[in-house]
């Protein structure tokens, strides 16, 4: 099946032309490496949803899918994932979605990766990843994007410590026996 193009706005350009992150480099090897006509061919063959429960047109599966990659290598919640997918450029790129477009929610991504594995079509995607991985005798590892979240705490009054000199120290604790 031939994949959509992916249509760029002025803003996605300009984004593009600016510094690269050592993410972007490795997203943008990896998105030229595979061969994703034979990975776009098996969810075709095997995954038939093309609307949500709503009736709406679903997300194209394969971009779901390179989701879900990310998911994997940066191991993300479903929140973190949603959220990454909107705040970064590279992920945007890789996966094919356009800073104009609607972007998954976190439950949309969930529903996607459950459908995959009640198919089995989940372990059969990544095999395929693992496959031409290999094939180019290349290793992914797992990476972490850190959530740095403030919390406030509560205020609470230092405590006060009272040093007593050692000689009254004494005289206090013998008065006490």
């Amino acid at each position: 099946m031939p994949t959509k193009k992916i249509e760029m706005s002025f803003a996605d350009y300009e984004l593009q032309r600016k510094r690269k992150t050592r993410t972007d480099n490795f997203l943008d090897e990896v998105d030229e490496m595979m061969e994703w006509v034979s990975i776009n061919n098996i969810i075709f063959r095997n995954y038939k949803r093309t609307s949500d429960a709503t009736g709406n047109p679903s997300y194209p599966p394969l971009k779901m899918f390179k989701v879900l990659l990310l998911q994997t290598w940066y191991d993300l919640s479903d929140p973190m994932t949603e959220e990454a997918l909107l705040d970064r450029l590279s992920f945007q790129r890789f996966t094919g979605f356009s800073s104009s477009d609607d972007i998954p929610d976190h439950s949309t991504i969930c529903r996607f990766r459950n459908e995959l594995l009640k198919t089995d079509l989940y372990d059969k995607l990544f095999r395929e990843i693992n496959r031409q991985l290999d094939k180019r005798e290349l290793i992914v590892k797992k990476g972490v994007i850190i959530d740095a979240t403030v919390i406030e705490s509560a205020r609470r009054p230092r405590k006060k410590l009272e040093t007593i000199p050692e000689e009254i120290a004494k005289r206090k604790k013998r008065n006490r026996m």
